[in-house]
Parts: structure tokens; C-alpha cells; sequence
């Protein structure tokens, strides 16, 4: 998965979201209780995430919220799960 996150500590830290996010490489103290989400959720693939931002430092990231289940392969372990719990009452 590509990020809209720049991790540098050359540059300031920067919001343009969407189009890009400049953070420093790391967390401060401050991130633990300062995270305030951008954006909506967005999903890529079989993921479905967001960015958080330190109102202080700027440092940011990108949070995975969930997994998209894959359909073709939760049907077939429906299939095998009601194969294998099938009792065979006699008639």
C-alpha cells in the first residue's frame, strides 16, 4: 500500500491532505493523547483505513481500521464447514 505520508525531518511538518502529509519520523510524548483523525476511511484492497495526526509535533500515520473479508473465501468455508457437520440420520 503507497502513503500520502513524507517521513522527514528536513522539512516542516505539513497537512495538505489529501495530497500529501509531512511528518516527522517520529512520535513525540505528545502523540499518545494529541492523534486527531484526517480524512474519511478509505479502502484499498482488502483494507480499510484512515490518517491520524499529532496536533503538536505533526507526526502522522496511517491507522488500518479493518480487513474487507473475501467473500469467495468465506463461502467456501461454508461450504466445507456444512460438509463435515452433516450427520447422517438413519431414515
Amino acid at each position: 500500500m503507497a502513503t500520502i505520508v513524507e517521513y522527514t525531518c528536513r522539512k516542516p511538518p505539513t497537512n495538505e491532505y489529501p495530497a500529501g502529509v509531512v511528518s516527522p519520523p517520529r512520535a513525540g510524548s505528545c502523540c499518545f493523547s494529541d492523534m486527531e483523525e484526517i480524512g474519511e476511511p478509505i479502502e484499498e484492497g482488502r483494507w480499510v483505513f484512515r490518517y491520524k495526526r499529532c496536533r503538536r509535533c505533526g507526526f502522522a500515520l496511517r491507522v488500518i481500521l479493518r480487513e474487507i473479508p473475501d467473500a469467495a473465501l468465506a463461502a467456501e468455508l461454508r461450504e466445507s464447514l456444512g460438509r463435515v457437520f452433516i450427520r447422517n440420520s438413519p431414515a
